[in-house]
């Protein structure tokens, strides 16, 4: 019996959502051979005049060579196939303190709530509590995360278990990890799995000190390597920064050449113009977090700004404590509804520029260079919109639906790698769903009887 992801997989009858060079939908197909997209275009002829439901698994190549029967033929009957979104800014393992830890500030909910309960995390929790996340993100469409917490090592245990593709984040501060650490994960995470990648990064300014700030910076050096934290989240981070060094978070990291090889900052929500001409001219990204920000009342950041700057921007939920929801389609139309309501102008940030930072601009963010739209090549992470239900009716404009209307409930289908790890409701992530539950629920009792 083959595995899971040595099939090869036709979706056709499908409106196709390429996202390869514009944002046309066209009617076609997509082939799938292993972990790769092979072909995405029109429908192939048939290669004889026989009957077509018997002669439905033999096609022609793009070649124009007859091909071997399919592992499997999926009809979507005129629902949009289109690449999967990236989370790229997530914490993954935080779904313990789900709607535990809400309505507070930024400081005051880390100090008072969150940090005295992860004390009490073991990695087997971590691991368990990053697979139930996963299955968010799979119903969800979400196919690839930038996953920021402790113990790596069992966040891509959970992700290589379940078939997930997991960009990992060093979460180094003056409490945990080492330099060390981040060196040998950084070596061990990037020659490991083809799903699991690993970057270099800390958990922010105010939590890091100077000495490993520069210790981060050397690192960059040595491997000309990206650095990714949070960056001016909060009002208070940037005026107490400016307070300990006269420079704004990005000013001041900057300085100390961690941005020499790029990367990028989770938030961003108060940059200066100076910060964002530092971000263009160094080519990072900013990862908007809208629903956390909105919770947490951070602020709006100047998504306007940032675009018109030509800098790359991509979407996180940030961690299900402090949002709640990993929900790409709700962190979409906050995106645009926030800077709408910002700018007083309702043709603020348009529905295609969000659709891209959702896909390709998180691609971008977390350097998956083969992920972020279907063509020819390509890894096989891609999802089924379901257009027949209310919310996508009349198909006026399926960009728009997806950001406007559009929620989880329309995801058919998830494929990971070539390997179909979500579909019409149920998971296929080597365990039961309940018994992620459980576990869970097990987890947080656990810890708040002791």
């Amino acid at each position: 019996m083959k595995k899971e992801n040595d099939m090869r997989i036709r979706l056709y009858n499908a409106r196709v959502l390429a996202m390869d060079g514009d944002m046309e939908i066209r009617r076609g197909e997509v082939w799938v051979d292993k972990n790769r997209i092979v072909y995405v275009g029109p429908e192939k002829p048939f290669t004889d005049g026989s009957d077509e439901t018997e002669n439905s698994s033999r096609r022609m190549s793009v070649s124009g060579q007859e091909e071997d029967k399919w592992d499997r033929e999926i009809d979507l009957e005129g629902n949009l196939v289109m690449p999967g979104f990236i989370n790229a800014h997530t914490h993954s393992a935080m779904t313990f303190l789900r709607s535990y830890a809400d309505d507070l500030p930024l400081q005051e909910w880390l100090q008072q709530q969150v940090f005295p309960m992860e004390a009490k995390l073991t990695g087997e929790d971590i691991y368990e509590l990053s697979r139930l996340a996963i299955l968010e993100y799979l119903s969800g469409g979400i196919t690839a995360n930038f996953d920021m917490y402790f113990q790596p090592e069992m966040i891509a245990k959970a992700s290589m278990d379940c078939g997930f593709r997991t960009v990992l984040v060093s979460s180094l501060n003056n409490f945990t990890s080492s330099l060390e650490a981040m060196e040998e994960e950084y070596l061990r995470w990037n020659h490991y799995d083809e799903r699991i990648h690993y970057h270099l990064g800390f958990h922010a300014e105010y939590t890091t000190s100077e000495e490993l700030l520069k210790g981060v910076a050397a690192l960059a050096e040595r491997y000309q390597a990206p650095v990714y934290t949070h960056n001016s989240e909060t009002r208070r981070e940037v005026e107490e920064c400016i307070k300990r060094h006269g420079m704004t978070p990005t000013a001041y990291l900057d300085s100390l050449g961690l941005f020499r090889y790029g990367g990028g900052g989770y938030h961003c929500v108060y940059l200066t113009d100076e910060d964002i001409r530092i971000f263009r001219e160094r080519g990072l990204s900013v990862v908007t977090n809208p629903g956390s920000n909105t919770k947490l009342a951070s602020g709006i950041a100047r998504i306007s700004d940032i675009l018109e700057a030509g800098i790359n921007l991509a979407i996180g939920t940030d961690g299900p404590a402090s949002n709640n929801c990993l929900d790409m389609f709700r962190e979409m139309f906050l995106v645009t509804g926030l800077a709408k309501l910002r700018e007083e102008n309702a043709a603020a940030v348009p529905a295609e520029a969000v659709l891209r930072m959702a896909v390709s601009g998180g691609a971008q963010a977390l350097g998956l260079a083969d992920c972020g739209c279907l063509a020819e090549g390509k890894l096989a992470d891609l999802i089924v919109i379901d257009l027949q239900q209310p919310n996508m009716q009349p198909v006026n404009n399926p960009v728009k639906n997806l950001v406007y209307s559009g929620s989880k409930q329309n995801v058919k289908l998830t494929m990971v790698n070539g390997q179909i790890l979500y579909e019409d409701g149920k998971y296929f992530v080597g365990t039961e769903p309940e018994a992620l539950y459980e576990r869970a629920n097990w987890i947080i009792r656990r810890m708040t009887e002791n």
